[in-house]
C-alpha cells in the first residue's frame, strides 16, 4: 500500500550499503504522467523536492540526499510523463525510421536507458531503484515489465525487494501474512520473484512468520527482514542490519564488505536519542489539512532540517503545526507564538493565508521571537516591513496584488512571458545558485563567511527598486547573486535571529551535517529557553 515505506527502505538500504564502502545512488520512478513533480499539490503529493541541478521531483530524492549525504543528480527522477515525452519527441524527429512505436518495445527501452544512464553518470555499484506506486496497479506496469526484461538480461545483477505490510487486527491480536502472500503472487504474475521481503509491521515477525512467509512466496527466512514501526527513520540501517540486509545483499552480488558500517551515523542516531532537553519551534503554513487529517509530508524538509540542527544542540526539538489562515480569523491568536523558542515561515505560493502568514511576522520581529523565512517566507517578511517599519502603505508581491502601489517583491523579468503564457511546468528558477554574504552578517557568521550556493524554487523576487529605501529603515540585505544582483538572504541587526532567504537551505541539510542556518536558528531559540 502507498505510504508503507519503500522510499525510507531504498534510502536506509543505500546508506548500509555505502557503510559497507561501496559507491550508491538511488532513482525515484513515478507513474504519474506530469513530466515532473512541479505541477503537483503538496497536499496530495507532499512536498517537492528540488535536485541542485533543478530537477523538480518526489521527496523521496530528499530522502536518499539525506541518508546518503550526497547528492541526487536529475537524471535519477523519472516520470512516466518524462519516459513517454522522450519517446513521443523522438519519434517526431524521425529518429526511429518510419517504424510503428509502441509500449513494448519503445517505451521499456527508454526505461532501462535511463536507468543505465543514472548508474554511469552517479558512477554507482549499487543503484537502487524505487518504483513508486503498488503491486497490480496498471500505472506501474510498464516499469515493473522493463525490470524483468533486466532481471531477465543480467540475472546476476539485478535484484527484487518487496516491501509489505503485515497487519496486526485488534480484534484478532494476531499478525496476518495473507496480503503478503498476495503480493507476491501479483509480482509473479508479472514475471517477478522478490529475493528479499521488508516485513513492514508494528513488531519484528517472529520466527514461524518468517517460515510461513518463505514457504508461501517462495523466499528463505534469511531474506524476509523485519521493519517494525520506530520512533524515528534515522534507526531504520540499524534496525535492518538487525536481520542482515546489508550483508545478504552482498552475498547475492558475490561481494564482501570492504570495511566495517561507519560509526558517524550510529553516532548521530545516539545524539538523537540523548537529546531530552525540549526546543519549541513553530511553522507557520497551510500546506497540513487533507480532508480530517493534517499531511507535515508537505514541508518535509523543512522538519527534518529542524531536527538535524536540533540534536546537534543537544535538543530534542518539538514541532508545532499553526494555521496562518487561523491568525486571519482571529489576529488575537498571534499571541500563541510568543510560546515558542523560534518560528519558521516555509515556502509556498498564491494569496491564501498571506495576511496570516505576514502577521506572525510582524510578531517575530517586534517581541524577538527567533525567526527564519524561506522562500516565500522571505518575501513575505519583506512586505511586513516595508508596510510597518518602512511605512509603504499597500506594500506587496504582486504574485498576490499586480496593482500594488508598492511591488516590494515583483515577478522576475523572464518568468513575465511564463506566467502570461501559462508556461508553468519547469520554468521557475531552479536549482542551486551562488550567493555572496555581507562580511558582518548573521549569515556570514552561521555559514562561516564567502560565497554559497543553494537551491531555489521561485519565480517572484525582491524588487531592487526598493533595495536602497529599505535598507535606510534598518534591513540588512546579507546575501545577493553575484551573477545578477539578486537579493538572496534579507536581515534585522539587532534582533536574535531574523533571517529570511530567497533560496530553501532545508533542501541541503543532511543529519551528519546540518545546515549553517537551521543551526543558527535552533542556536538563537536554545538561548530564549534558556531565558525563559
Amino acid at each position: 500500500m502507498s505510504g508503507i515505506g519503500k522510499g525510507i527502505t531504498v534510502a536506509s538500504t543505500a546508506r548500509i550499503l555505502k557503510d559497507y564502502g561501496f559507491r550508491v545512488s538511488c532513482v525515484k520512478i513515478d507513474p504519474y504522467l506530469n513530466v515532473d513533480a512541479g505541477t503537483m499539490n503538496p497536499t496530495e503529493h507532499g512536498e517537492v523536492f528540488v535536485t541542485h541541478d533543478g530537477m523538480e521531483c518526489d521527496q523521496d530524492i530528499g530522502n536518499y540526499e539525506r541518508f546518503l549525504d550526497q547528492d541526487i543528480p536529475r537524471t535519477n527522477y523519472m516520470t512516466q510523463g518524462q519516459v513517454y515525452l522522450s519517446v513521443i519527441q523522438r519519434e517526431r524527429a524521425l529518429a526511429y525510421g518510419g517504424k510503428c512505436v509502441e509500449p513494448y518495445p519503445h517505451i521499456l527501452e527508454e526505461v532501462q536507458g535511463r536507468l543505465e544512464r543514472a548508474a554511469q553518470e552517479s558512477d554507482a555499484e549499487f543503484m537502487l531503484v524505487e518504483i513508486g506506486g503498488t503491486v497490480g496497479e496498471h500505472q506501474n506496469a510498464l516499469f515493473l515489465e522493463a525490470a524483468r526484461l533486466m532481471k531477465l538480461q543480467a540475472p546476476d545483477r539485478v535484484f527484487f525487494m518487496l516491501v509489505s505490510y503485515f497487519p496486526i487486527p485488534a480484534m484478532l491480536g494476531e499478525m496476518k501474512t495473507k496480503p503478503t502472500q498476495n503480493a507476491v503472487r501479483q509480482m509473479q504474475a508479472v514475471g517477478i520473484q522478490p529475493d528479499i521481503i521488508i516485513a513492514r509491521s508494528s513488531v519484528p515477525l517472529d520466527r514461524p512468520r518468517k517460515e510461513k512467509v518463505s514457504v508461501f512466496c517462495n523466499v528463505t527466512p534469511a531474506d524476509i527482514i523485519s521493519a517494525p514501526d520506530i520512533k524515528s527513520i534515522y534507526d531504520v540501517p540499524m534496525n535492518f542490519e538487525k536481520d542482515h540486509l546489508g550483508r545478504r545483499i552482498l552475498e547475492k552480488s558475490g561481494l564482501r564488505p570492504r570495511h566495517h558500517l561507519s560509526p558517524a551515523w550510529r553516532s548521530m542516531v545516539r545524539r538523537m536519542h540523548s537529546a531530552h532537553l525540549p526546543v519549541r519551534v513553530g511553522i507557520v503554513g497551510k500546506y497540513f489539512g487533507t480532508g480530517d487529517f493534517t499531511l507535515s509530508d508537505s514541508y518535509l524538509s523543512v522538519i527534518e532540517a529542524v531536527k538535524h540542527a536540533a540534536w546537534k544542540a543537544g535538543r530534542r526539538p518539538q514541532i508545532e503545526w499553526l494555521n496562518a489562515q487561523q491568525y486571519e480569523k482571529d489576529s488575537s491568536r498571534v499571541r500563541e507564538l510568543q510560546r515558542f523558542d523560534a518560528v519558521i515561515v516555509p515556502g509556498g505560493f498564491g494569496s491564501r493565508g498571506v495576511e496570516g502568514k505576514i502577521a506572525a511576522i510582524q510578531f517575530c520581529r517586534e517581541h524577538g521571537v527567533p525567526f527564519l523565512g524561506l522562500c516565500y517566507g522571505m518575501q513575505l517578511a519583506t512586505i511586513e516591513f516595508a508596510r510597518n517599519v518602512a511605512r509603504l502603505k499597500g506594500a506587496h508581491t504582486t504574485e498576490v496584488d499586480r496593482r500594488t502601489k508598492h511591488p516590494v517583491v515583483s515577478t522576475m523579468t523572464e518568468q513575465v512571458a511564463n506566467i502570461q503564457g501559462g508556461t508553468m511546468g519547469g520554468s521557475m528558477r531552479l536549482g542551486a545558485y551562488t550567493c555572496k554574504l555581507a562580511a558582518d552578517s548573521v549569515s556570514a557568521h552561521a555559514y562561516g563567511g564567502g560565497t554559497i550556493s543553494e537551491r531555489h524554487r521561485h519565480r517572484y523576487e525582491f524588487n531592487n527598486g526598493y533595495r536602497d529605501r529599505l535598507a535606510a529603515h534598518g534591513l540588512r540585505i546579507a546575501g545577493v547573486n553575484p551573477e545578477r544582483d539578486l537579493v538572496e538572504i534579507i536581515e534585522l541587526p539587532g534582533h536574535p535571529f531574523f533571517v529570511g532567504t530567497q533560496f530553501h537551505p532545508e533542501l541541503q541539510s543532511r543529519p551528519l551535517s546540518p545546515h549553517p542556518l537551521f543551526v543558527g536558528l535552533i542556536r538563537a531559540a536554545c538561548a530564549r529557553a534558556e531565558k525563559r
